[in-house]
């Protein structure tokens, strides 16, 4: 690990030498990777964590009936249920020994606003398409 001085801007930020000779800033990446991991859109984006929220929406559930649902591992459902633990899309409780899944659809509100947003500029673009395609 390379020492990182305090200079101007710094605030100790952690720098680490690849085998390659790549510098890379731990600090950066790991703030990268946790905004990744709220950011709404990269969450969804997976199609096992949407299959699960899909599934959230008949009500909580436990990772072991969850997983059921999916040809992947149990740890695999666990690593995606973490991942949207993280972003505040579920959240988990306990019920004795379970661990019980509930949907928190709020996070998606914030999304479901921005698509909205496109919705009209969709609509004018393809009411313009059958307009074009009915006079041809």
């Amino acid at each position: 690990m390379l020492s990182a001085g305090r200079g101007r801007g710094d605030r100790g930020s952690r720098l680490t030498r690849l085998p390659c000779g790549v510098i890379r800033n731990q600090s950066v990446t790991s703030m990268h990777r946790a905004r990744a991991d709220q950011d709404v859109f990269r969450v969804i984006a997976d199609p096992t964590r949407r299959a699960i929220l899909d599934r959230l929406r008949a009500g909580p559930a436990p990772v072991n009936e969850l997983a059921a649902d999916f040809a992947q591992s149990r740890p695999a459902i666990s690593k995606h249920l973490r991942v949207l633990k993280q972003s505040r899309l579920v959240t988990e409780s306990r019920d004795g020994r379970e661990r019980l899944y509930t949907l928190r659809p709020q996070p998606l509100q914030k999304a479901a606003a921005w698509l909205e947003g496109y919705r009209g500029f969709w609509q004018r673009n393809l009411d313009s398409l059958k307009r074009y395609l009915e006079d041809t």
